[in-house]
């Protein structure tokens, strides 16, 4: 009679069903031992990719947008020319300049041919001491006439360099404001880029800032940042210290992340809080007849014995982790089960 009501109880999944006799001394290399430890309570939120910098490259001279040399999207390094300002005044300042140089040139050249002269007549005594005074000041002055002339037009010259827009950074460029043909001021924005150092800004509900610290440990699907597949994690690098909407606000670095989309919205999990509970690799848990069982090692064989799963919880040292409600105890070694268990 207690071999039928046994063999009912098993059918029933209200006993565990022994598992064939293993030797533990032949499954030494597929067992596990238990332990309890901390575990991180982890919270999925959404996070955006931000830029740590954006910065705009600015027109440094008024005039006309004349060429707009990047677009959207494109990798620009620090002092790439982005777009080329003109005025046609800065042409015609650089003609006169060059101008008012030449005839300062030619009054130099009659001036020290004056006071050669004058030293010539000086030496014989032909001329007055006021003359050759008159003709040395003469010549000094044509050439200071000539270094002010020679600043001036280099000063132009600069002007027109100037009109060269460049970007203020390594980065990407995330807009242009500007096109051929627009007419800009000294200092507008043309071209705004972002810095290439990537972050991720999470935004957490405030009951959950006092679990947020720089230095935790973040997790993400490697897949969503354009890392490949598998389970990538970063570090919590920075929180701000202001509640917006009740909303705490941290930035977020992942090992990398250096090329994306500014602005995309990427699902993260964050700490919650710790508490002590098992975690066991999940291939030592198997399903039958809709039950989870683990096969735990006694001193005379193995038993499978039934389990309550919870969550995953993926560790960098147990990738595929997965927490133990009830079933299983501190110390107890597991066994794993073979293919088709």
């Amino acid at each position: 009679m207690w071999h039928w009501l046994s063999i009912l109880l098993i059918s029933l999944g209200l006993i565990a069903k022994p598992a064939p006799h293993v030797s533990p001394r032949s499954a030494e290399i597929f067992t596990y031992d238990v332990h309890d430890g901390w575990i991180t309570d982890e919270k999925p939120v959404f996070a955006t990719v931000e830029s740590t910098n954006i910065v705009p490259a600015r027109a440094r001279v008024s005039g006309t947008v004349a060429e707009v040399n990047v677009r959207q999207g494109d990798h620009v390094s620090l002092g790439q020319q982005v777009a080329q300002v003109g005025d046609p005044k800065l042409v015609l300042a650089v003609q006169a300049a060059t101008a008012r140089m030449e005839a300062a040139r030619a009054q130099l050249g009659q001036a020290r041919a004056d006071f050669r002269r004058a030293v010539g007549l000086m030496k014989a005594d032909a001329i007055s001491q006021a003359a050759y005074d008159a003709a040395k000041t003469t010549f000094d002055v044509a050439s200071k006439t000539l270094a002010a002339q020679t600043a001036l037009r280099a000063e132009a010259e600069q002007q027109m360099r100037e009109g060269r827009i460049l970007a203020p950074a390594s980065g990407r460029v995330l807009t242009i404001s500007a096109t051929a043909g627009t007419v800009v001021m000294a200092g507008d924005s043309v071209a705004t880029v972002a810095v290439q150092n990537f972050v991720l800004r999470l935004e957490v509900p405030e009951r959950h800032a006092r679990f947020l610290a720089a230095g935790d440990r973040i997790r993400v699907n490697g897949a969503d940042v354009g890392l490949g597949s598998g389970v990538k994690y970063g570090t919590i690098t920075l929180v701000y210290p202001q509640i917006t909407n009740g909303l705490v606000q941290a930035d977020a670095t992942i090992p990398g992340l250096t090329d994306y989309y500014v602005g995309e919205r990427v699902q993260v999990w964050i700490s919650a809080g710790r508490r002590r509970a098992i975690v066991v690799p999940s291939s030592y848990v198997f399903t039958r007849d809709g039950i989870d069982y683990v096969r735990l090692l006694r001193k005379w064989g193995a038993e499978d014995v039934p389990i309550q799963r919870g969550l995953p919880h993926p560790t960098p040292t147990e990738p595929d982790g997965l927490e133990i409600l009830s079933g299983l105890h501190s110390g107890d070694r597991l066994l794993k089960p073979l293919y088709g268990d």
